[in-house]
């Protein structure tokens, strides 16, 4: 198979040259270069070209003031941006872009500053030339090395700090995606020589990306200190540099992690812990974000996997080393694993996007239309507007219809419901003077027609991942051409525009709620672009007449597809509910179900409540509420069902100063540190449970750390956790209900303390 080629300027940029993997800044007296990294096959050549970095200025007159001497080119076209201003080197740019916020008073991340920089040379320096990452390669043409860290954790700690004398890394596992595995043990070498061992194999691999799961919180911050600690250099770049560090924040959905990001020379740092969050923004499957979790969700656990509990590592090494490094090995495979499943998409971006592949699987998807659309105005000399000035409206269409089990659903989805909405009726940014914004929209939709046509076509299983991955990176990016409208940092924001979108994706989806009940279908819920209802009486062909009609009844430029049905549906609140698929998987979706924050008993209840209603077991809910409620009466479960684990944000002694400045509440995790006399970090978890014999108590002042429980004499508050069982019960019993609810149920909340009171 030949890899695709890409025949789009717009899309591919304007540079044919294929096989770049990485680029990297490297400054001289003479003048900044780019180190360019190509692979063909199995040989890298390494190549430097100039770099000319660059600056965006509203005028001449400005352009003079702030770079004297500096080559000025004149922009085309309606914009304000109107002069382009080159430089010789990064530096200057740099001092030139601080000499500009004094001269204006704007900051260059100000919507009105008269000026625009991009502050990352290799994003500058890709728009420019035309060049993308990986084009004319596969995705198994990459080298890719996964690795994973175990450590020793001090006795009457929870988890390892690698500021702690007595902690300290015993195995570093590794992978590659070729079936290379291998396991550093500690118990054969000491901490030193496992960090030696490890930055010769990173050099002697030479892998284009690195990769892991909490590599980014956990595994590279904890491997950069142990190896200060021993004075070992980390050179594990391609330069023989060890990794530059900064604080950085990565969002995906509602979630916003700060985290410490590690830049490797020559190579990509893929975290998958972040791939596995991107993905549930959009998903809304898992019920959490570990290894393990992720693994058996998407069926990649290895064959007889080795099984260790976090807490049991320490003790399990000190008895059976080779069992923790069967345990580590299977870590980094099932890593490799998911990094491979969860990558194809970042990976055909990479081919579009004027991005390294790091930053596409670290930034959001309107910030690469937003790359991309400046890449085709610089291409074009054409002049830049200001970003439009943000203001509320009006969001999309969600309704729920009838709460409780419903039987025989099925799902209706508009295919690409905004983006067709902005095709059919040519809404764009109105400052869009040289119509990229459709014309980008137009060629993805017809190339993913076209990939997923090949898919289908596809002669074996490598060509067929090839091309599948390329029309879910188009699709991932198409649908996000309507949130970047509404994107305050977009440079083609517009809000009116936005509101457009949403008033017709209500119009429509009301329409077809209509539709539905006028030909005798029963809506039951609906999200945004996608409707959940029971189809009228009949077989099979008075069902294929049904879905014809409704296709067929739909604007011009419309299309629906009708997903899988499912025999039953348990509808809990608006875009909270379970489904039973035919083959009897149980699928949740939304927060209020899935319930990260509770506790572990109360996340099985409510999986064991929901089985039994998809089911039709509801004669056996009370029973089951009981067997959980005896279960707690008679101390039947190891504490850790009952407790919480919280990772501690700040420092206790940081914590404290808040708490007397009355900046925050108190938490019964950093009241536990802080009462343990053991040195605990930020970034240490704390398991606790909640003691005495009410059920409304103060956590805080009634918590004990899970390490100091003692099974022969159990205080657990179990009035307590019963009352908390209860809550759980009600509320789940609460949810049946008649059609067209007239308000939403409140959020399932449950937590008395979610890290103040």
């Amino acid at each position: 198979m030949t890899a695709h080629k890409q025949p789009d300027d717009l899309l591919y940029g304007a540079s044919p040259d294929e096989g770049l993997v990485a680029l990297e800044l490297v400054a001289s007296d003479a003048g900044d270069d780019m180190e360019l990294f190509v692979r063909s096959g199995d040989s890298l050549e390494r190549k430097r070209e100039p770099f000319r970095p660059f600056l965006l200025m509203a005028d001449d007159k400005l352009a003079r003031q702030a770079a004297p001497g500096a080559a000025v080119t004149p922009l085309h076209g309606p914009g304000v941006l109107t002069v382009l201003v080159d430089f010789d080197s990064w530096a200057e740019c740099q001092r030139v872009k601080t000499r500009l916020g004094r001269l204006t008073g704007r900051s260059a991340g100000a919507a009105d500053a008269p000026y625009w920089f991009v502050n990352d040379p290799i994003q500058q320096h890709l728009m420019r030339t035309g060049r993308t990452l990986f084009k004319g390669l596969r995705f198994d043409q990459l080298r890719r090395l996964v690795f994973d860290l175990e450590c020793r954790t001090t006795p009457g700690f929870e988890f390892c700090h690698p500021e702690r004398e007595g902690d300290r890394i015993i195995a570093i596992a590794m992978a590659d995606n070729r079936g290379w595995k291998q396991v550093l043990s500690g118990a054969e070498m000491d901490e030193r020589d496992l960090i030696e061992a490890f930055v010769k194999i990173v050099r002697d691999h030479d892998p284009d990306v690195i990769e892991g799961h909490n590599l980014f919180q956990f595994d590279l911050p904890y491997l950069a200190a142990r190896a200060r600690r021993h004075g070992v250099p980390l050179a594990i770049g391609r330069d023989g540099s060890a990794p530059a560090t900064r604080p950085s924040r990565f969002t995906a959905g509602e979630r916003v992690v700060s985290y410490t990001r590690f830049d490797v020379f020559g190579r990509h740092v893929v975290d998958t812990l972040f791939l596995l969050q991107s993905y549930d923004a959009a998903h809304r499957s898992l019920e959490g974000f570990g290894l393990k979790e992720a693994a058996m969700h998407f069926g990649l656990a290895v064959a007889d996997r080795e099984y260790v509990e976090g807490a049991e590592i320490t003790r399990v090494f000190e008895r059976d080393p080779r069992r923790l490094m069967r345990y580590a090995l299977h870590d980094a495979v099932e890593t490799e694993a998911l990094a491979r499943l969860l990558s194809l998409s970042a990976f055909a971006q990479a081919a579009m996007v004027p991005f390294s592949y790091q930053n596409i699987c670290l930034r959001g998807n309107a910030a690469k239309i937003d790359a991309m659309m400046l890449r085709a105005y610089l291409a074009r000399g054409a002049a830049l507007p200001l970003p439009d000035k943000p203001r509320p409206f009006a969001g999309g269409y969600t309704d729920l219809f009838v709460r409780g089990v419903v039987r025989n659903v099925h799902r209706c989805d508009v295919r690409s419901l905004y983006p067709s909405l902005m095709l059919a009726h040519r809404i764009a940014p109105r400052n869009d003077s040289q119509g990229v914004f459709l014309a980008l929209l137009e060629k993805l939709r017809s190339f993913r027609i076209e990939a997923k046509e090949k898919t289908r076509r596809a002669g074996d299983q490598a060509e067929r991942l090839h091309w599948d991955a390329l029309q879910t990176a188009f699709k991932v990016l198409i649908n996000s051409f309507y949130g970047y409208l509404g994107f305050e940092q977009a440079r083609f924001s517009d809000f009116d525009a936005a509101e457009r979108v949403t008033a017709e994706g209500r119009r429509l989806l009301k329409w077809m709620t209509e539709w539905l009940r006028d030909h005798g279908a029963q809506p039951v819920e609906l999200d945004t672009d996608g409707i959940y209802f029971v189809p009228p009486p009949g077989g099979e062909q008075e069902q294929e007449a049904f879905r014809s009609s409704f296709q067929k009844a739909l604007p011009n430029g419309i299309e629906i597809e009708f997903d899988e049905a499912y025999p039953v549906m348990f509808s809990y609140r608006m875009k909270n509910y379970a489904l039973r698929t035919a083959g009897g998987e149980i699928i949740l979706k939304g927060a209020a179900l899935r319930s990260r924050g509770l506790e572990p008993y109360l996340r099985a209840f409510l999986r064991d409540f929901i089985r039994l209603k998809l089911e039709g077991q509801d004669k056996e809910l009370p029973r089951l509420r009981e067997e959980y409620a005896r279960a707690i009466r008679d101390g039947m479960w190891p504490i850790e069902r009952l407790a919480r684990t919280e990772s501690l944000q700040d420092t206790p002694s940081a914590y404290a100063v808040k708490v007397d400045r009355r900046r925050r509440g108190r938490s019964a995790a950093y009241e536990l540190a802080l009462r343990s006399g053991r040195e605990y970090k930020a970034g240490d978890q704390v398991s606790y449970y909640v003691t005495g014999e009410k059920k409304n108590v103060s956590v805080h002042q009634n918590a004990k750390l899970t390490t100091d429980f003692d099974p022969a004499h159990r205080d657990e508050n179990k009035a307590y956790y019963l009352a908390k069982l209860d809550a759980l019960f009600e509320r789940l019993c609460a949810s049946e209900g008649d059609e067209d609810p007239e308000t939403e149920e409140p959020e399932l909340d449950l937590q008395t303390e979610g890290g103040a009171e």
